[in-house]
């Protein structure tokens, strides 16, 4: 890990929703705060919560596959490191008192959980077959504005969705 150890992981036994992404960014790592940037706003956006409820671990676990920094790559971060989340995802899972809603964002995570062939594409597309248990979203990065833009059907037919189940959480 180029910037050393620093892992950013926040959950309660009460965690309503488990947001599970691919590894803290580098601003999540120098400020030790998870979703704490651009795409962390979008986030909040697209979930329909304000700051406060975001960061309460008795409504959001922040469980990212890697809970560390993992580098800089050629077109973004480096891959979540393969032996984190196989031995801690359960150990942190397991504590939960109820069934939290598991929100997949971004392919890596996706692939971990769902175990499956399809592009992150097809599975946001079909995203009502993975409810109850799982909501499936891209990553919410600026980076990711060719993903959002030639996918226009995503806030207008999965958003919607999106925020009601979450309300229903957190009731």
């Amino acid at each position: 890990m180029p910037l050393g150890p620093n892992p950013i992981i926040s959950a309660s036994p009460k965690s309503k929703i488990v947001l599970a992404s691919q590894s803290p960014g580098r601003i999540a790592h120098e400020q030790s705060v998870a979703w704490d940037d651009p795409s962390g706003r979008r986030l909040c956006e697209w979930l329909d919560v304000d700051e406060k409820t975001f960061y309460n671990p008795d409504n959001f676990a922040i469980l990212p596959l890697g809970f560390c920094y993992p580098g800089k790559g050629k077109t973004g971060d480096l891959p979540p490191r393969p032996e984190c989340a196989p031995l801690w995802h359960k150990q942190v899972t397991d504590r939960f008192e109820c069934d939290p809603l598991y929100i997949l964002i971004g392919n890596h995570s996706q692939q971990f959980y769902l175990q499956d062939k399809l592009t992150l594409t097809r599975r946001i597309q079909n995203f009502e077959a993975y409810l109850p248990k799982y909501f499936v979203l891209p990553h919410p990065s600026p980076v990711n504005h060719f993903w959002l833009n030639k996918n226009k059907w995503f806030e207008s037919a999965v958003l919607p969705v999106l925020k009601a189940e979450i309300q229903k959480r957190l009731l």
